[in-house]
């Protein structure tokens, strides 16, 4: 999803570790965190959320990886992956998920699979 050559290209925002975040942030293009979010948080591109990052919000985004903390209700479009650094504490709904072995995952996940139309 984020390979080196693409961070550069589209990442728009940069969220650096000492940086604290408060209200309502709302984007087009890619995102990356690593400091501190409260409130909400939304963009049509894709998320990174890195280990050093403290997020207490609600998230939308198109994709997301996440290896840090976070307090609230996280939506993507397609996919979400957590690393083994990765806490979460709140509700998921997605497509796709990926969750990898040391992740904490306290909430619920939604799977929004369309069904496919019966000939």
């Amino acid at each position: 999803m984020f390979q080196k050559e693409e961070i550069q290209k589209t990442t728009e925002t940069i969220i650096g570790p000492s940086v604290k975040l408060e209200g309502d942030f709302n984007g087009e293009g890619d995102v990356i965190i690593a400091g501190i979010v409260l409130g909400t948080l939304k963009t049509l591109g894709n998320l990174k959320i890195l280990k050093t990052a403290k997020i207490n919000a609600n998230i939308n985004a198109t994709n997301i990886i996440i290896s840090g903390k976070i307090k609230g209700n996280i939506k993507a479009l397609k996919k979400i992956e957590l690393t083994p650094t990765a806490k979460i504490f709140g509700d998921i709904e997605t497509k796709t998920i990926s969750i990898a072995e040391g992740a904490i995952f306290n909430g619920k996940c939604t799977m929004n699979i369309e069904e496919e139309k019966k000939s």
